[in-house]
């Protein structure tokens, strides 16, 4: 994490007391965003907001921590970067609008005019990161952990695709924790409304190490962008387990040609998780994921009935879940 120098911003906002930042059901977004005019635009003393360190950089634009001034309280906070366009920041407003609220979905507090005339999005503050950091710090994730992790992960998919939402940018990065153990779906940068013809996802917006076989090579009938977060998810697991990413060798140099290669030709089948503790199970699960004819790939609601994850000690595996971030707080 890239530590900054604490910089006021003057975004204004009207956020709720101290001692309410966390009853979620005052952080729910509008249902239409605030108008961008000259007198919402201004500078406020009483409703500038720090940064305090830079997150990361998500689709479109840069994600810092935050402070209220007045309240104290902490956000995290989406700055657009001046290339982004207004049309692609409008679309990423209105998937989260559309998206929120769910307990699997980052939540979008409100978005907050600017003085360009653009939007910064002020999100919920997942105070340990992403399961990428999460990661590297721990290392290998066990099964039960994972399968708390996928269960969540599906059921914000159930709830994207049936709003007809694909996210198209799934991976550990995107996927943020916090210290009470939950799990969220993040950056609906690369997202896109399916409403009429499934071609309108075949740019390689998104990450090409996640990207399914059908984003390279569409079949003639079109590319599937349901079947492509599924993709994406089942490699995600399969990260998690291993440790590592897991189509290219140990020191493999990530370019282009190695990731097309491996997505397109390689094997990204159970058969990876050779030499690991995996069960059958979670290698069943990884397999039904990563089938590479997207028409045969499971779907998320077949998913939620797989073994792996539909199992009678959730609420344990929940548990070891808490208790392994709870060691990360």
């Amino acid at each position: 994490m890239a530590l900054v120098r604490e910089r006021r911003l003057t975004l204004t906002l009207d956020l709720p007391a101290a001692d309410q930042v966390s009853d979620r059901r005052r952080l729910l977004p509008p249902l239409h965003p605030p108008q961008v005019t000259s007198s919402s635009s201004a500078s406020s003393a009483s409703s500038d907001f720090d940064k305090i360190c830079v997150l990361g950089h998500g689709n479109g634009g840069t994600v810092y921590k935050v402070r209220h001034r007045r309240t104290l309280a902490l956000f995290a906070l989406k700055l657009p970067s001046p290339s982004a366009h207004s049309s692609d920041l409008r679309r990423e407003l209105d998937l989260h609008l559309r998206a929120s609220p769910h307990p699997s979905i980052l939540p979008l507090i409100s978005p907050i005019p600017t003085p360009a005339g653009d939007h910064a999005l002020l999100l919920e503050l997942m105070d340990l990161g992403s399961l990428d950091s999460l990661l590297r710090r721990h290392g290998p994730l066990p099964e039960p952990a994972l399968a708390s992790i996928s269960r969540r992960l599906l059921l914000g998919l159930a709830h994207l695709h049936s709003l007809q939402i694909v996210h198209r940018d799934i991976k550990p990065a995107n996927i943020l924790v916090n210290s009470a153990g939950d799990v969220k779906i993040a950056d609906f940068g690369a997202g896109r409304f399916l409403r009429r013809s499934l071609d309108t996802c075949l740019s390689y917006i998104g990450t090409c190490a996640y990207m399914s076989p059908e984003r390279f090579q569409p079949p003639a009938h079109g590319y599937d962008g349901y079947a492509g977060d599924v993709w994406s998810l089942g490699l995600t697991v399969l990260e998690l387990r291993l440790g590592r990413f897991p189509l290219l060798g140990e020191g493999e140099r990530a370019d282009w040609a190695a990731l097309v290669c491996a997505i397109c030709l390689g094997d990204g089948s159970p058969a990876a998780m050779d030499g690991y503790d995996a069960s059958e199970e979670l290698k069943s699960f990884v397999g039904r994921c990563l089938e590479r004819d997207a028409a045969k790939r499971w779907t998320v609601t077949e998913l939620l009935s797989h073994p792996f994850v539909a199992r009678s000690d959730s609420d344990e595996c929940d548990r070891v879940f808490r208790e392994l971030v709870r060691t990360e707080s």
